[in-house]
């Protein structure tokens, strides 16, 4: 069954709640992005892959590598044959010296009772070789 405008609405949504959480250091809340058992990679960061929810919240408690803030953008939710929905998109951070870095996030959203949640999020630097050659 083809996603609803509303899941939709809820999954671009979710995808700001992140940001905004994470801005806010709202760390308590990450029930309120991923589910239980998510799996996150920071590899690009050098902080590998977490899975659980509490053991992300522990991460970003631990972590100095906090911008000041997440600009997500260009979002777009796509659903495989399987009904599998991933979300992809931009993020920009701000850094404390006013840097700006360029991300991207391949999320795998799932509904749960509570609502869309990331079960897996990648987040991956943008950087000049992993731009794809004009074809």
């Amino acid at each position: 069954m083809p996603l609803s405008a509303d899941d939709r609405l809820a999954i671009a949504e979710l995808m700001a709640r992140y940001a905004n959480m994470i801005d806010e250091r709202e760390f308590s809340r990450v029930k309120e992005v991923f589910t239980i058992d998510a799996r996150y990679d920071v590899s690009d960061f050098d902080m590998g892959v977490v899975v659980g929810s509490e053991r992300i919240e522990q991460l970003w408690r631990d972590s100095d590598q906090h911008p000041l803030a997440h600009h997500v953008g260009n979002v777009e939710i796509c659903e495989d044959p399987d009904a599998r929905v991933r979300v992809y998109s931009k993020v920009l951070g701000v850094g404390s010296s006013g840097r700006v870095g360029s991300g991207t996030y391949r999320d795998v959203v799932v509904k749960t009772e509570a609502g869309w949640r990331i079960a897996e999020r990648v987040v991956q630097l943008r950087t000049p070789d992993r731009i794809p050659p004009l074809s």
